[in-house]
C-alpha cells in the first residue's frame, strides 16, 4: 500500500460511528436512511428512514428492495400541465439530499449502471439531481445471503460509486474514503484516526473469509453467462420456465438493475390541469411490449422470460459495459414458482442439469 493510498483509510470506533450517524440525522442536511430489521426474528431487512443510529443493522445479509428507490422512486409525478389553453408544462423536481448508510457493493455497482442508463442518450434531471445531492456510505458484506452469487459477478467489492466504504473489524470500522464529499463528512461529523497496516490486513482477511461463504456460483462469471445466454436464444428452456411463470413481475420489482417504467397522464377532477407520472414496469408482464396499434412484440411468456435473462446477461453489458445482474439473489427469493434464478438458468442452458 502506497503512502497516498494509506491516507484513504481511517479507523472509527463503533460508538463514534453511532455518534457520526446521529450527527448526520441532527444536521438535517440529509434525509438519512439505513438498513433496519423488519418483522423482528424473521431476519428481513429494508432501507428506511433513521431516527437514531441504534436502529441500524449493518450485519444484514440482504434487503428486500435495493436502495435505488431513493434515486428512482417506484412512482413519481414529474410534469404538470394545463388543459383548455396553452399546455404550459412545468417540470416537477422534488429532491431532498439523502444519505444512504449500509449499501452493499453489489447494490452500488447496480447504481453505477443506473447512472449510465439515466445520463446517456436522454439525461434524466430527476434521477441525476437526486444522485448528485446524495451521499452513499457502503459496507462490505461479510455475511452473504444464502442465494447470493455476487462473487461470480465480481461485485463483492467496488472501487468507486461510494463516498465512504466501511468494513466491520469487530470493535471498529475501517473507513475507506471514496470522494471529497465523503472526506468532508468525516471532517465535519466524525472522530477518526489514521488506519494502520494491520487494519488493512484485517480487512483483506475478513473479505477473504466472506468470499468463502458463497454457496451459489456461475462458473466463468459475467463473460461466460453473457456468452451462454446469447448462444441459447432458441433453447427449449425458455418455454419450459414460461409454463410456470406467473408474469407477476416480482423478480423485476426487486432487481437493483431493472430500470423500465410506464408513463401515464392523469387529469384532475377540475378538468383544467393534469400530471404526467411514471411507475416501475416489468418486461415480464403481458402488455409490456404492446404498442398503440395493438401489436405485441413479445406476446408469449417464453419470449419475455428469455428477454429478461438476455437483458441481465448480455444487453446491458453490451450497451453500457456493466452487467445487468449483480448477483444479489433477490429475484431467486421473490419468485414464487422458483424459475427466476440466473444461476439455475446458466446450469440448465449449459446442460449441467
Amino acid at each position: 500500500m502506497s503512502k497516498s493510498e494509506s491516507g484513504k483509510f481511517k479507523i472509527i470506533t463503533k460508538p463514534n460511528f453511532a455518534k457520526f450517524v446521529n450527527a448526520l440525522i441532527k444536521g438535517a442536511k440529509y434525509r438519512v436512511v439505513g438498513v433496519k430489521e423488519k418483522d423482528a426474528g424473521y431476519k428481513k431487512y429494508a432501507f428506511d428512514d433513521l431516527e437514531n443510529a441504534s436502529e441500524l443493522r449493518l450485519d444484514y445479509d440482504l434487503t428486500v428492495l435495493p436502495p435505488k428507490k431513493y434515486f428512482y422512486p417506484p412512482k413519481e409525478s414529474y410534469l404538470k400541465f394545463n388543459l383548455g389553453g396553452p399546455a404550459a408544462p412545468t417540470p416537477i423536481l422534488e429532491t431532498k439530499p439523502v444519505a444512504i448508510i449500509g449499501a452493499h457493493p453489489y447494490d452500488i455497482r447496480a447504481i453505477e449502471l443506473m447512472d449510465k442508463v439515466f445520463s446517456e442518450t436522454f439525461p434524466d434531471p430527476n434521477y441525476l439531481s437526486r444522485k448528485e445531492n446524495s451521499a452513499i456510505i457502503g459496507i462490505h458484506c461479510l455475511n452473504p445471503y444464502g442465494k447470493s452469487f455476487a462473487k461470480s459477478m465480481g461485485t463483492t467489492t467496488v472501487e468507486r460509486g461510494f463516498d465512504l466504504m466501511l468494513t466491520d473489524l469487530g470493535a471498529n470500522y475501517l473507513v475507506e474514503i471514496g470522494t471529497v464529499k465523503g472526506e468532508k463528512l468525516l471532517e465535519k461529523y466524525a472522530t477518526v484516526k489514521k488506519a494502520a497496516e494491520n487494519d488493512i490486513s484485517s480487512k483483506d482477511k475478513a473479505m477473504a473469509k466472506a468470499a468463502g461463504k458463497y454457496k451459489l456460483s456461475i462458473d466463468g462469471g459475467v463473460k461466460a453467462f453473457s456468452s451462454l445466454v446469447e448462444k441459447s436464444y432458441d433453447h427449449s428452456y425458455w418455454a419450459e420456465i414460461a409454463e410456470k411463470c406467473f408474469a407477476c413481475s416480482s423478480c423485476t420489482m426487486v432487481c437493483p438493475t431493472c430500470v423500465c417504467f410506464d408513463v401515464r397522464e392523469d387529469v384532475g377532477i377540475n378538468l383544467k390541469e393534469g400530471t404526467r407520472s411514471r411507475n416501475w414496469d416489468s418486461c415480464l408482464v403481458d402488455d409490456f411490449a404492446k404498442v398503440g396499434t395493438g401489436e405485441n412484440f413479445r406476446e408469449n411468456k417464453s419470449s419475455r422470460t428469455r428477454h429478461r435473462m438476455l437483458r441481465k446477461g448480455k444487453y446491458m453489458l453490451d450497451r453500457f459495459g456493466i452487467q445487468g445482474c449483480v448477483g444479489c439473489g433477490r429475484c431467486i427469493t421473490a419468485c414464487l414458482p422458483d424459475i427466476a434464478s440466473p444461476v439455475e438458468a446458466y446450469k440448465r442452458l449449459k446442460g449441467e442439469k
